[in-house]
Formats: structure tokens, sequence, C-alpha cells
């Protein structure tokens, strides 16, 4: 194995196909958003139906992304992220040329099912391709292509709709997808199971862990009226579904998500605060908006140009974050980057009661690259502890755990925005009452990035670790 990513035309190649794939399932999850309106015009349809075009793409993504790491532990994960580019690419054809709105819907989940086969599988291939003192540039550029994905999305689909109408969008997807099977097929053999008994697939807790994830979803993103969604019993649901879940997996010999990977401290932790940070980073998109429309009076124009100003952020430090993790190890820039979060949420709490348009911007600026040097630490410091033929596993638990925090994120601080503006409904809140609720919301967030910053810092229990990686037969995992 050659110690740059780019002293070979293979690893290069292959670099670029996992950057790709991100990169393309990140356009998936927000370049529809904005067609959603003349997708209910052109096929008849309300927008809280509409909606589920957004909504079926998100939960399918969150409800299959462990199952998919599992399996390609299994099989091999070249193998299963080729395939996994293949279903979303045909997805994307399909939704294309979708003639009911029903059918978009379900070729956008099936897109989804693709979408966290691309999102989870490039970092545990990264770490079969990538030895672990460069681990960290690479994660680094996932998580740029990630940004740039995520915002440039909305902009490409307002050009694609403009030019050829909404099914322009998905039908741009399909060359993408393309070139990124073709690339990521230059990156050798699979690393995967070499020896030993294989394991089975667990079906059972595969199907007991997506009615969980899925009715916890369905339950925190209701579309349209959310006073005559049933949120209470959706949410019963899926406690007891992931309590069966979890039964099942301390019972059978071949579990979804082993108990090992969880017994490793910087595996767990890795997940815990994957679930804090993505919560934070989705108050600005949920939050965002509203401050900026109802207190500071911006057009949407103006809006979206602010609401750039952290994902451009985020491009422009996400590849020297990854370098930094590689020169100073991921425990230390783990908490560097929460705390520079932490920073980021206290400029948003204060600074636009004090400077207005340019006190938000500068949290928002000030929260990114904490977020991307958090980012490349954590997968990092994941990734580099597990086991060779746990890495899909452990990828995928990383991508439910960060699509959990977003959707929580974008229920809880809602709602807590919502309540602490004091009015029933938002859009009429008066300026004060908005910047109230933006300090509120943001000093939550300030305490939850606290406690991770705490978290991060913990004792590692080396001696545990060790233990559950012999009882396994599998090495032990460092420490983080």
């Amino acid at each position: 194995m050659t110690d740059s990513l780019t002293t070979t035309p293979r690893l290069g190649a292959g670099t670029t196909g996992l950057a790709l794939s991100v990169l393309v399932a990140s356009i998936g999850t927000s370049a529809a958003n904005v067609a959603l309106p003349t997708i209910a015009a052109e096929l008849d349809g309300t927008f809280a139906q509409a909606q589920w075009v957004a909504l079926a793409y998100l939960l399918a993504m969150t409800a299959t992304s462990l199952a998919v790491g599992h399996l390609g532990d299994l099989i091999g994960r070249r193998r299963v992220l080729l395939l996994g580019i293949g279903v979303f690419t045909i997805a994307a054809a399909l939704s294309a040329v979708a003639p009911t709105l029903w059918m978009l819907i379900g070729t956008r989940a099936l897109q989804g099912i693709g979408a966290a086969v691309m999102m989870a599988l490039p970092l545990a291939r990264a770490r079969d391709m990538v030895p672990p003192e460069r681990l960290g540039r690479v994660m680094g550029l996932l998580g740029t292509t990630a940004a740039v994905g995520t915002a440039s999305g909305p902009a490409l689909g307002g050009l694609l709709i403009t030019v050829a109408g909404w099914p322009a969008i998905f039908a741009a997807m399909v060359p993408l997808g393309l070139i990124a099977a073709a690339l990521v097929g230059t990156t050798g053999a699979d690393e995967g199971q070499t020896g030993g008994p294989r394991r089975g697939f667990d079906l059972p807790g595969m199907i007991l862990l997506t009615v969980a994830v899925a009715l916890y979803t369905l339950a925190v993103t209701s579309p349209g009226d959310q006073a005559s969604w049933p949120t209470l019993p959706l949410l019963g649901g899926a406690v007891v579904a992931a309590g069966l879940f979890a039964m099942r997996e301390r019972r059978t010999s071949h579990p979804l998500l082993a108990p090992v990977l969880l017994r490793n401290r910087t595996v767990s932790l890795g997940a815990i605060l994957n679930l804090i940070v993505g919560t934070v980073m989705m108050s600005t998109l949920v939050v965002g908006p509203f401050f900026l429309a109802g207190a500071l009076h911006l057009p949407p124009a103006a809006i979206g140009a602010v609401m750039a100003a952290g994902p451009i952020a985020s491009i422009c430090t996400g590849v020297l974050a990854g370098r930094t993790v590689d020169r100073f190890g991921t425990r230390l820039m783990t908490a560097i980057g929460l705390s520079g979060m932490l920073l980021g949420a206290l400029a948003l709490a204060l600074l636009p009661d004090w400077w207005g348009l340019p006190g938000y911007i500068t949290g928002t600026v000030l929260l990114a690259p904490g977020y991307q040097l958090f980012l490349a630490a954590n997968n990092t410091a994941v990734l580099n502890s597990t086991p060779v033929d746990r890495r899909g596993a452990a990828s995928g638990l990383l991508g439910l755990s960060r699509n959990l925090g977003l959707v929580t994120g974008a229920s809880v601080l809602a709602a807590l925005f919502a309540a602490a503006s004091g009015t029933p409904e938002v859009a009429a809140a008066s300026p004060d009452a908005l910047t109230a609720a933006l300090r509120t919301t943001f000093l939550i967030t300030a305490v939850l990035l606290a406690a991770a910053v705490l978290l991060s810092l913990a004792p590692t229990r080396t001696r545990s670790i060790e233990s559950a990686g012999d009882a396994t037969g599998e090495p032990p995992a460092t420490t983080r």
C-alpha cells in the first residue's frame, strides 16, 4: 500500500469514485426539495403528498444504513457499493420518467436505499484502501464532497427545473452515477471476510431495525398538518421495535449490529457524538430561514445566499481538516472540532442580537470548520478502531446516527424554536420574539455541544475493549 493518495492512478481514481458517490447521494438529498411545488402541480398532487418525494428518500436512506453496511461486510464492500450505485442510478432514471406522483415516491424510496450504500460504504472502503496515517485526509475529502452536494443541490435543482423541467433533476444523476461506478470499479479486490466461518445475514434483525427507524423518522418528520399525525403511537412503536431489535442482537449468533462493536468505546462514542452533531447542524437549516425572513426581513434570494455561507466555509476547510487529523491525531482534533462548534453555537445565540446579519453569518462560518474537523476526526477514529470484517457495519452505524440526528434536529429544534417564540404561528412572531427564540435554541445546542466535548475527553477504558475483542476472536480495537 502506498503512502499517498495520488501516487498510483488506481488509488487516485478510486478515491475520486468514493468522493463522487458521496457527492451524488448528497445532491439527491437536497436537489429534489426545490422541485416539490412543481411536482405537485404537474402530477396532480397536494403539496403534503409531494413532500413524500423527499421523505421517502430520507426514510429509506436512514432505515437501511446499518443493514447495507453489514451486507458489505458479508459479501464485499466494493461489490455492495457498486450494487448501491447501480440501484441509485436506475432509480434516478425511473424517477425521471415516473408518470404518477406515487410511482415517483416509490422510485425515490428505491433511490434512498442506493443512497444509503453510497453514503456509508465509501467510509469503510476508504479504510480498506488507505493506510491509517493517511485516512484523515480522505475523510476530509468525503466530508467536503458531502458539503458540496448539499450546498449545490438546491441551486442545481432550480437551474434544471428552469431549463428542462423537474425530470431533469433525476436524469442528471444518471451519468454521474455511471461515472462513479466506473471509478469505484478501479479500487481493486474487496477486503472483508477472508477466513473462518462466514456469518449469516440477520434478516429478522434488519426488519426490526428498519421498522424502528422508519416509525421514528415518520414520527418526527410529519408532512402537512402535524396535528393530524399520530406522533405518540409512532414513537411508541419505534421504542417497542428498538427493544425487540436489542433483544434479538444479544441472542443471535450473527447479529446485524454486533454487541462487541458497541462495547468498543471509540465506535459507540463516535455514534453518540455523530447523533449530537447531526442534531445541532440541522438547527441552522430549520431555524435560520425563519429568523432571517421574520427578524431581518430578508427576501428569499438573500436568505439563500446567507444560508450558503456555512456550506461554503465547510467546502473550504474540509480537506485541510483531514490533513490536520492525520498530523495531530483523532482524539485531540475531535475535541477541538466540537469546541469550535460550541463557539459557533454561542456566536449564533448572541451575535445576531448585537450585530444583526453580520452576527448571524459570523456564527454559521464559525460552526462549519469545527464541524468538518469533527467529522474527519470522528470518522477516522471509528474506522481505524474497527476490525476489518466489521468496517461496513461501523460505517453504517455512523450513517444511521447522523441521519437520526438530522431528523431529530429538524423536529425537536424546530419545535423548541416555535415554543420559544411565544406565538402559535412562527411566521407571525415579532422580530424581537424571533431573536429571543434564536438565542434560546442555540444556547440549547451549545449545552449539547459542551456535553459532547466532555464525552470526547473522557478517559478510555482500554481493558474492557480488549476483553471484548478477545471474547469474540476479533483483534482488540485501538482506543480513541
